[in-house]
């Protein structure tokens, strides 16, 4: 078996690769994964990154150091206010916290989540980027020609 690094929004963590039939695991060998724990692990990740302690990010939280601590270390549940409470003391949208929680939890359950947008969903419901832009330019080039 073999270790490869896998990058997520800036984190990388290392993941085993080997052969295709030892890649295939059943449900019973993987790991139960704890979304509290996967949340803290993000918050404590995010607030090493910048450099910023504990009690710098809990008193700009509002939250009791203590309380953010057992957050971090996926020992208590925090509620949606408190997280986002969390995340604006971080300055990290919570969207984007939530994020790399879910694409953590997906390689934990060894489930490929895809960067894009697939194009059924883009067709169905998005926009045309490409038409949006050309209507654009369109317009910024009648309007420069006057």
């Amino acid at each position: 078996m073999v270790k490869q690094p896998v990058s997520v929004n800036g984190v990388v963590r290392w993941r085993d690769v080997g052969l295709a039939d030892e890649a295939k695991h059943t449900q019973k060998d993987r790991k139960m994964v704890v979304l509290r724990q996967e949340i803290g692990d993000v918050l404590r990740d995010v607030r090493q990154r910048q450099g910023r302690t504990l009690r710098e990010v809990s008193h700009n939280a509002r939250v009791s150091l203590g309380y953010l601590s057992e957050v971090e270390r996926g020992q208590k549940e925090a509620s949606s206010e408190l997280l986002s409470s969390i995340c604006s003391a971080l300055d990290v949208p919570l969207s984007l916290m939530l994020r790399e929680v879910s694409d953590r939890l997906a390689i934990a359950e060894g489930v490929a989540v895809p960067d894009t947008v697939p194009q059924e969903f883009a067709a169905r419901y998005g926009r045309d980027l490409n038409e949006e832009l050309s209507d654009e330019l369109r317009k910024g080039l009648i309007s420069s020609s006057y």
